[in-house]
C-alpha cells in the first residue's frame, strides 16, 4: 500500500510542476502574428511534398502489406478448404476488397481532401 501511496504523490507532485512551470500561450488576433495564417502558409508550401510523399511510399507500403495478408489468408483458406472441406471467403474477400480500395485511392483522395 506505501508504494502506491507513494506513486500517487509524486504523479501529483508532477502535475503540479506541470502546471506552474506551464506558459498560457494566446494568438494575437488576426493581424501578422495570427496562427491560422501561420499554419495555412505552412500547410500551402508543404502540401505538394506531403502529396508527393503519401504517393510515393504510404500507399504503396499500404498495398504491399495487403497484398502480402491477402495472399497469405488466400493460402490458409485453401489448406483449411483441404482439411475441411469448406472454404471460407469472408477473409480473403475482406483482406481483396481493401487492397483495391488502397490501390485506387491516390485517385479520389485528393480530390475529397481538396489538394
Amino acid at each position: 500500500m506505501k508504494k502506491k501511496q507513494k506513486r500517487f504523490v509524486f504523479l501529483i507532485c508532477i502535475l503540479l510542476v506541470l502546471e506552474i512551470a506551464s506558459v498560457p500561450v494566446f494568438a494575437a488576433p488576426g493581424g501578422a502574428g495570427a496562427v491560422t495564417s501561420a499554419i495555412q502558409g505552412t500547410w500551402d508550401a508543404a502540401k505538394g511534398e506531403v502529396k508527393n510523399v503519401v504517393n510515393n511510399v504510404v500507399f504503396p507500403v499500404l498495398d504491399l502489406i495487403l497484398a502480402v495478408l491477402f495472399f497469405v489468408k488466400l493460402a490458409g483458406s485453401y489448406f483449411d478448404y483441404r482439411k475441411h472441406g469448406q472454404f471460407e471467403w469472408a477473409a480473403p474477400a475482406i483482406l481483396f476488397a481493401c487492397l483495391l480500395f488502397a490501390l485506387t485511392a491516390p485517385n479520389y483522395v485528393w480530390t475529397i481532401i481538396g489538394i
